[in-house]
């Protein structure tokens, strides 16, 4: 006769309860996997869903800028020099004409910050898409490889590192027009770096594991196993990263349109709180200080809330998540 545990070991994933009169209920227990847990655990936190609603309404505050500037009546770069600026040519601040004021310009300040947040947005979501992308693949060659290929990688990660933002900035733009290509390609220069050193420190762990001996025994070659059996384990921690780099990538183009180094024929938050600071207008035109800050202070914050809950999720085994 059978056994229960000869029973149990046969079929691990089904229970059978008790049979009621009507006939027997056969129930299942389905494993779950990694993403639905990490989902699951990212859901419980409040905080992180709550900056992902957030981040959801910047992006269609961002997508839909022409609709708030029909809604308005003021295109982007429309000078209401009679209704948006005073007597003596100073802006007018938040009325019923003017919802969030205008610029020095006489611009409809709102609908300047909502064509900003597209160039900030795509600044960020795109570069550092592209920043991950080339660093998984860098990092994964010098972390897989090892040897002279991770020796002469690793000095280029440090070299790059070592380099100044702001002198290499403004170098390139001397060379160049200022433009959003130029932005990112800066920001590109300086954000593959870390994004490869963390990702060939997860490539040096993970080559010692089984499943990569198992792959390597049944024939797989090099690029089968580093693109097919370690980046998939990369994933989640990508995630991570890429969330917490989205704001940092946005600051970092709000600082060069601050500088002056940004696109001119774009509008940008940097921009704006430029021209607030070049022409002393925050102490007379304070919401052109304050709109653009808080809706950059908003977005970073809302990323960096996101990538914390992501980080968590996960990695529930983390020091962060077992102090709450």
């Amino acid at each position: 006769m059978t056994s229960v545990i000869d029973s149990f070991a046969a079929e691990p994933m089904s229970v059978e309860p008790l049979a009621e009169p009507g006939g027997p209920i056969h129930r299942k227990i389905q494993g779950r996997s990694p993403w639905r847990l990490a989902w699951e655990r990212l859901w419980r936190d409040k905080l992180a869903m709550a900056s992902l609603a957030v981040i959801v309404l910047l992006v269609l505050f961002a997508v839909g800028a022409p609709v708030v500037a029909a809604v308005t009546g003021h295109p982007v770069d429309e000078q209401y020099r009679d209704t948006g600026l005073t007597e003596d040519g100073v802006p007018v601040g938040p009325n019923s004409t003017f919802w969030l004021g205008t610029d020095s310009l006489g611009r409809d300040l709102l609908v300047r910050i909502a064509y900003g947040a597209r160039v900030s947005l795509f600044v960020g979501i795109f570069g550092t898409l592209l920043a991950v992308i080339i660093g998984t693949v860098i990092g994964v060659t010098s972390g897989y490889f090892g040897g002279g290929v991770d020796g002469f990688i690793s000095r280029a990660i440090d070299v790059v590192l070592g380099f100044p933002f702001l002198v290499t900035a403004i170098a390139l733009v001397a060379v160049f027009q200022p433009s959003i290509k130029i932005t990112i390609a800066v920001i590109l220069f300086f954000m593959w770096a870390p994004v490869a050193r963390i990702v060939r420190g997860q490539v040096l762990s993970l080559r010692e594991k089984e499943f990569i001996e198992a792959a390597r025994s049944v024939g797989s070659g090099d690029l089968r196993v580093m693109f097919v059996d370690i980046v998939p384990n990369l994933i989640g921690p990508l995630i991570v990263y890429g969330t917490l780099l989205i704001p940092q990538v946005i600051v970092l183009e709000a600082t060069l349109s601050f500088l002056g180094l940004g696109d001119p024929g774009q509008p940008s938050w940097g921009g704006i709180l430029a021209e607030v600071q070049n022409g002393s207008l925050y102490t007379i035109a304070w919401w052109m200080l304050v709109f653009p800050a808080l809706a950059l202070l908003i977005t970073t914050l809302a990323f960096n809330l996101l990538g914390d809950g992501l980080r968590d999720a996960f990695d529930p085994g983390s020091d962060r998540t077992l102090a709450k």
